[in-house]
């Protein structure tokens, strides 16, 4: 077999040849000895969604009385309680709700919370405090960590082109796979091939440029993830739309046995300042019947009680509306966490306060990071106080 044949008939057995010795171990793991731990998914909602026209507190007259125009009408609402009831877009998560595989989180920020969508991004990748700029994130640095299984850049995968601070770490970082196939391909081009073949024999782990050392690390994880993948093909009935399809890839990496423990997804859009109402309900019935989608295909394949999602905005709106029908960047919301093994599902935490406010703000009632610290503590087995840089409390929903 002629040597470039030989390159193109082969993925992971080719990769062993051209990659330096510290990066081969992961090259050349079977089928069968991939592990079924336990997967954590997050959902980034992108731009400030507004979580009291999202988990309405109906119950409230306070609430008619600061959005008289876009105000949901309780007629309309998916009662959850007395008081709380899911936006009407929101439809495909009502049978979530009730099999117990869905819980609410009210009232989650953080202390002196910034409005800016770059820094409050920022702030929830990294779980900084709000005067803290850190370049590593919360991600990122729990692949840092001891965990054994995280060594290898796929150990964290984000559904896009580009990856987030989140999943950046100090020595280790994740992956940014959008579509398998065409990563792989691209990191057969001639020129990164080559590049990749005529390094120089003497570099090691120490000495090794970052950049080189990530082409190698890239070429490396393509070939695996596009060899794997490509044994589970979704049977699930997806909708047509961007983000659905991103759920239907990680439903694609879980189902076919992918080691990787962390995904990152994300839905943009949800700056709202203007004709909420119709932009906002738009987004939550994309949001709602992929993630229905993703979660039943879980669920019928087995996997749904080993799976983890965890949703999230960078902060949520003003209490009271604008006068473009819209509300404007505010501070506390409220955070999804969907799995078939929870705790306590439902809604966690009491509604929150409209009246006792802070400049026109929700109060938050739960520190975010208390969300990270149990998620670390109770389901990536790390302590998180190592992650976090100072220990906080968990929660009881897992």
């Amino acid at each position: 077999m002629k040597r470039r044949d030989f390159l193109k008939s082969t993925t992971l057995a080719s990769g062993v040849f051209l990659i330096p010795s510290f990066l081969k171990p992961f090259e050349s793991l079977a089928l069968d000895e991939l592990s079924g731990y336990k997967n954590l998914v997050i959902v980034q909602l992108s731009g400030g969604n507004d979580g009291l026209n999202t988990v309405v507190p109906y119950g409230m007259d306070v609430y008619y009385q600061k959005r008289r125009s876009i105000a949901l009408p309780q007629s309309e609402l998916i009662r959850l309680d007395d008081l709380q009831g899911l936006n009407p877009n929101m439809g495909a998560l009502r049978e979530i709700y009730d099999q117990g595989w869905m819980t609410v989180l009210n009232s989650v920020g953080y202390p002196n919370p910034d409005r800016s969508h770059f820094r409050s991004m920022d702030i929830w990748q990294t779980a900084s405090n709000s005067d803290e700029y850190l370049t590593t994130g919360w991600i990122g640095r729990y692949l840092d960590s001891n965990c054994q299984s995280c060594k290898d850049p796929y150990a964290a995968i984000e559904v896009d082109d580009t990856l987030s601070l989140a999943l950046k770490g100090k020595s280790s970082k994740g992956i940014a796979v959008k579509d398998p196939a065409k990563l792989y391909n691209n990191t057969r081009e001639p020129f990164f091939r080559e590049v990749i073949e005529n390094h120089d024999k003497h570099l090691n782990e120490d000495n090794l440029g970052y950049l080189y050392k990530t082409m190698i690390e890239t070429y490396s994880s393509a070939g695996y993830i596009q060899k794997t993948s490509k044994t589970y093909e979704s049977k699930g009935d997806y909708p047509q739309t961007g983000f659905a399809n991103q759920l239907k890839t990680v439903s694609q990496f879980i189902n076919s046995g992918l080691k990787t423990r962390v995904y990152y997804v994300s839905l943009s859009g949800f700056d709202t300042h203007t004709g909420q109402k119709d932009q906002q309900g738009r987004l939550l019935k994309q949001y709602s019947e992929g993630m229905a989608a993703f979660l039943n295909e879980l669920k019928s394949t087995g996997k749904l009680n080993d799976t983890l999602v965890l949703t999230f905005s960078e902060f949520g709106r003003r209490v009271e509306q604008n006068a473009s029908n819209g509300t404007d960047h505010g501070t506390a919301n409220n955070v999804f966490v969907f799995s078939g093994k929870l705790k306590k599902p439902g809604i966690y935490n009491d509604a929150p306060d409209l009246i006792n406010l802070d400049n026109g703000d929700l109060r938050y009632k739960i520190d975010f990071r208390q969300v990270y610290a149990t998620v670390l503590d109770r389901w990536l087995d790390v302590n998180n106080s190592n992650i976090l840089n100072r220990q906080f409390s968990g929660l009881d929903f897992i």
